[in-house]
């Protein structure tokens, strides 16, 4: 179950970053890039690309690297209390959870709404389409 007070951080953050930007035309997708800020402490962070390509058969995700936007050094960072090597699985799912639920609710969700995908994964990793 979501957290609603992370939840609210994110909404947050996201909102400013779409309401302060004017999207590039040849946006195609959006992909919320994952990272490991720090492995020994557990914290991740999500950053925001729009890419001017997309293509629904190409599951590594070759499409976002054709980023036309970035909110750049501006990074969503969440903490998981894993021991594990699963940190960063929990740190994905939870930060899917929250761009779903912006999907639905958010004050701009029609901005990420209006591209032919949105999608979510570690730069080293397969991204899931979510939208």
């Amino acid at each position: 179950m979501l957290q609603m007070n992370i939840y609210e951080e994110f909404s947050h953050w996201l909102d400013d970053i779409l309401e302060n930007n004017d999207m590039p035309e040849e946006t195609k997708a959006f992909c919320f890039n994952l990272y490991e800020e720090s492995d020994e402490d557990h914290i991740y962070g999500a950053q925001l690309i729009a890419a001017g390509e997309y293509d629904p058969e190409d599951k590594e995700g070759e499409w976002a690297c054709d980023e036309v936007w970035s909110c750049e050094e501006n990074i969503f960072t969440v903490e998981t209390s894993d021991e594990d090597d699963t940190g960063w699985a929990h740190a994905q799912e939870l930060i899917k959870e929250m761009v779903e639920e912006y999907l639905k609710n958010g004050k701009y969700a029609d901005i990420l709404s209006s591209a032919e995908a949105v999608a979510i994964g570690f730069v080293d990793g397969d991204l899931e389409i979510i939208s």
